[in-house]
């Protein structure tokens, strides 16, 4: 079986500097923040999101206004919605909206980075949570649709760290068609508070619950073809 070649930080920037190249002129010096996101870029690149997804977005007043918070979607197979759910909000809340699931190696790493992306790492994401972010986080991915799967409490430790709330966000989008949709739910707020690792685990499968509630009672999308509408919901 192959190995998955693990290259140091030097070699992402170096690629990243190298797939950036024929861009550089279009965007403006220092466009990079802190955490690797480059709001230009993702400027340049709305065009093709927006024709790839026309995303309706509900529920942003529960978001916080400045501090930050980890909001969880479910995601089906192939549906990216990490992605389309973190330029959606973004777009919405006027915030940077970042999302897990940046690997750690060139050259898919490096750019994923500047689009938003973060490492699968609760060190990472509790780093983002500190300073004021918000960082989408996708469920185990699931072949219905319909169906939230686990989430990781090692992820949602990061955010019991730093006391931020937890957010569920019910995603839907057709593999057919641009219609998708993002709905953010209430913080996720546990009866009995705890500290230690049962904090976490416990909010983690409370997510889970709350996202599996707002995925039954969300309204499917309607394409105007039935088909489709039965056959690509997620």
């Amino acid at each position: 079986m192959a190995q998955l070649i693990q290259l140091p930080h030097r070699a992402v920037v170096a690629t990243a500097n190298v797939l950036g190249a024929p861009l550089r002129p279009l965007v403006p010096p220092n466009s990079v923040d802190d955490w690797g996101r480059d709001q230009h870029l993702i400027d340049l690149l709305s065009p093709l999101l927006g024709a790839r997804w026309s995303v309706s977005v509900g529920g942003i007043h529960h978001l916080p206004a400045r501090v930050g918070a980890l909001l969880v979607t479910n995601q089906r197979r192939l549906s990216y919605s990490p992605l389309y759910v973190a330029w959606a909000l973004s777009r919405a809340t006027g915030r940077p909206v970042r999302f897990v699931g940046r690997p750690d190696h060139a050259p898919l790493g490096a750019a994923l980075r500047r689009v938003g992306a973060l490492l699968d790492d609760p060190t990472e994401v509790r780093g983002a949570l500190h300073h004021g972010e918000l960082v989408v986080l996708a469920t185990a991915s699931a072949a219905h649709p319909r169906h939230a799967g686990a989430v990781d409490p090692t992820l949602v430790g990061a955010a019991v760290a730093e006391g931020v709330g937890v957010y569920p966000v019910a995603s839907m989008s057709t593999p057919f068609g641009r219609a998708a949709r993002a709905e953010v739910g209430a913080p996720v707020r546990l009866r009995k508070k705890r500290r230690g690792p049962l904090a976490e685990i416990e909010l983690a499968e409370a997510t889970q619950r709350h996202l599996q509630k707002m995925l039954d009672e969300l309204g499917g999308l309607q394409t105007g073809m039935a088909p489709l509408d039965w056959l690509g919901e997620g």
